[in-house]
Formats: structure tokens, sequence, C-alpha cells
């Protein structure tokens, strides 16, 4: 129970140093405060570096290890690809070897015939264009080829040429009369050329026109067994012939070694991220652990005096309002407030609290 205060100077000042002692005791906590606060960021700032430092350890040791064994692996991977180019070459070559080899008694065959046509013709003094396949389509065609290109032969020279010749000429000359002049002399042209050299060569030669397109398709006929044999031989897969033991044996061998290598690279990061990692994660954290401990200690030690101030602070402010703050009121909880009252009561112009209070709430409305 509150009891009424006789003495009231003493009472004054004993309020003004509970006030001002609280007023050190919070600077002293906000400084603390203050304090406990960067040695947090100190430590955690440290803690994140170490981490860091681990992380960036171990992962460039990762890549070493990787890129080590990847340069070792590509190495292999280089030689295997020679070592299947090698072995392609000399299976192309056995293909072609082989494709000549059985080849060989058409392509003689043929030789054989375009001699036999020649000669025919040079004896009937018959032109050496004769014997070509662009003449035999024009005069006697007969495969699918042959009437192709007679079709374009005729699609050239009876309406590319004069409709390309009507476009060079002067666009004032560019009339239908004229385009229909240029068909008509094209045609007369080449189609006299046409009956001429038909009349020279075919009409006045026809049995041996005759003969030399039976010549012409046996080599033709020829030249599609050489290409049916030719695909034959290029997808058949019994490459046992062609001896290729030697590469197929280093191809293995390189194949295995970068087997090989692999494993290890698999069981040296098995290694590294099981016992490793673990060895330079302790390295590393025992050189830094000193300064890891001392801010510890010292952030424990300035949070325990925090705390500590704390609670005086907060026992003290508890003192001041139940024996101050209720004689004067949260208002006078001031120092120079407090100064003020008792230079009231000490010039004599109150002599309790309440008559203080009054004087200076007067005094200040003033």
């Amino acid at each position: 129970m509150a009891q009424p205060v006789t003495d009231c100077i003493s009472f004054l000042g004993q309020a003004k140093n509970a006030i001002e002692n609280a007023e050190r005791i919070k600077k002293s906590c906000e400084q603390l405060s203050v304090e406990e606060k960067q040695l947090e960021r100190q430590l955690e700032a440290e803690k994140k570096a170490l981490a860091d430092e681990i992380s960036f350890t171990i992962k460039k040791r990762q890549e070493e290890i990787t890129a080590s064994y990847d340069k070792e692996i590509g190495k292999e991977q280089e030689r295997l690809k020679k070592a299947k180019a090698k072995r392609e070459k000399a299976k192309n070559q056995g293909i072609k070897e082989r494709i000549a080899e059985e080849t060989a008694p058409l392509r003689d065959h043929n030789r054989e015939l375009r001699l036999k046509i020649k000669s025919l013709f040079q004896k009937e003094r018959l032109p050496s264009f004769c014997r070509r396949t662009w003449y035999y389509a024009l005069y006697m065609p007969r495969t699918l080829k042959e009437f192709l290109l007679l079709f374009l032969l005729v699609l050239l020279i009876f309406a590319a040429l004069p409709w390309g010749f009507y476009l060079l000429i002067q666009e004032t000359l560019r009339k239908s009369w004229m385009l229909i002049l240029i068909y008509l002399a094209d045609i007369l042209l080449f189609g006299g050329l046409y009956l001429l050299t038909g009349n020279k060569t075919k009409m006045e030669h026809m049995e041996t026109i005759k003969k030399g397109r039976q010549i012409l398709d046996s080599i033709n006929s020829n030249h599609k067994k050489i290409r049916s044999i030719e695909r034959t031989i290029r997808k058949d897969r019994n490459e046992a012939i062609y001896n290729l033991e030697r590469f197929d044996d280093e191809i293995a061998k390189i194949t295995q070694e970068i087997k090989d290598l692999t494993a290890k690279k698999q069981d040296a990061l098995n290694t590294f991220n099981t016992v490793t990692k673990t060895i330079i994660s302790d390295e590393i954290t025992s050189t830094s652990q000193i300064k890891i401990q001392e801010l510890e200690e010292s952030h424990q030690r300035t949070e325990q005096k925090l705390h500590e101030r704390e609670r005086e602070l907060k026992t003290l402010s508890l003192e001041i309002t139940d024996n101050y703050e209720i004689y004067l009121g949260k208002e006078f909880m001031h120092p120079d407030k407090i100064n003020e009252l008792s230079r009231i009561v000490r010039m004599g112009q109150a002599s309790t609290l309440t008559e203080a209070i009054a004087q200076y709430k007067t005094a200040s409305a003033r």
C-alpha cells in the first residue's frame, strides 16, 4: 500500500536517480544489442565464407578429376574414331575390288562390243555420232531412258529454242506473226536436218543401224547387270571376305580401354564423394574453426549480458512505476521535470508533490 511522501526533496532526488540509472541501463542495452547484432553478422559471414570455400574447393577438385579422366577418354575416343575410319576405308576398298573383280567379264564384254560397233560403223562409213545414245533416241528409241531423252530433245529444239530466240529480238519486232515465223523456220530447219540425217544414215544403212541397236542393247543390258551386282555387293552384310579382323581387334581393344577408363572415373568420383570430400571439408573447417568459435563465444557473452541488462532494466522500470510514477505520473518521469519540481519545493512555492505539480503546470501554461 502506497505511503504518503513526507520528504519531497529526498523523494524527488531518489526518483531522479532511479530514472537516470534506468536511462544508463537502457543505453547499455542498446549498445549491447548493436554489438550482439554485429557479432551475429560476423559469425554468419564467417560461416558462409567457410561453406563457400568448402563448396568451391570440392567442386574444383571434382571438376579436376572429371577433366583428367575426360581428357584420357577423349584421346581414346579419337583413336577409336580413326580406327573406325581406317576400317571403313579398308572395307570400301575391298568392296571396290570385289565389284571390279565380279564385273570384270561384263566390262570386258562391253569393251569388245564397243570395238565391234565402232569397227562395223567405220566399215560402213557411218559417222561416229550414229553410235551414240541420243542418235538411237531420235531414230530408233526402245528404252524408257531413250524415250525420255527424245521428249527432252524435242522440247528443247521445237519449244525452248524458238521461244528463246523470240525473246532475244528487239521488242518492236515481237509480234505474233514473228513468233509463228520463228517456229516455222525452226521446224523447217531442224525438221529438214532430222530427215536428211535419217535418210543418209538410217535409211541407207538400215541393217547396220539395226545391228548397232542390238549391240547397244547388249551394252545397256551389261550395264544393268553391273549395277545389279554392285548393289548386291554393297548390301551384302558378310564382311569376312574383306579381311577386317585386325581393324576389329583394334576397335575392340580401344572400346574396352574406354570402358575401363569410364569405370575408373566413376570409382574415383565415388571415392571422392564418400571419403575425400569429407577430408577436404574437415581440413578447411579446422583452419577456420578457431575464429568461428571465438565469435560464437563473444556472441554468447554479449547476448547473455544483454539479457541480464534487459532483466535489470525491467526490474528497475517496475520499481520506478511502483515507487515514483504512481505519485508523479508518467508525464513527470524525466530528470529535467523532476529538477523543476525540486526547485519549486525548495523555493517554498509548494509543500507537497501535488502542489508542486500544480504549480509546474500553472507556470507552463503561462
